[in-house]
């Protein structure tokens, strides 16, 4: 087997993330993560395969001091607008149930979740992308960490 070369740039490339939220591997993977801590002035971007549904609350209300988007995207080859499953989001204390591949856009300081992924009859992937790099969690509730 011929070992990886190094390149100049490939610091730049990911391809794992770092483990979090253990308690939640049941029914998810997260695949990859990045963030100005992995990369200097990078993103932060998040992306997690769920693979079954759960009443379970997978991230609790939270603001951010930038915008973020937060997609759901089904894996249905016949339909890639059907989500194959159920996600309930709150956007702003309002109660969203989404059935269909969607991004959501949370301005700056505007609360959002909890999160519930309630089935999920095929794949889903999901992933977040907060616009500002260095982006710093402002926890309203629950137990989340800042970075």
């Amino acid at each position: 087997m011929q070992e990886k070369e190094e390149f100049k740039y490939t610091k730049y490339i990911i391809t794992n993330a770092e483990p979090n939220d253990q308690h939640l591997d049941f029914m998810r993977t997260r695949l990859l993560f990045l963030d100005d801590n992995i990369i200097r002035g990078a993103l932060a971007v998040n992306c997690v395969w769920y693979w079954k549904g759960s009443e379970i609350v997978t991230t609790e209300a939270h603001t951010h001091d930038c915008d973020e988007i937060i997609a759901f995207i089904g894996t249905n080859p016949q339909d890639p607008h059907d989500l194959a499953g159920e996600v309930e989001i709150w956007l702003d204390g309002e109660k969203h149930i989404l059935r269909k591949s969607c991004m959501v856009f949370a301005p700056k300081g505007f609360a959002h979740c909890p999160l519930i992924i309630r089935k999920a009859n095929n794949p889903i992937f999901h992933f977040t992308a907060k616009i500002k790099s260095g982006a710093n969690l402002i926890q309203e509730r629950g137990n989340l960490q800042s970075r």
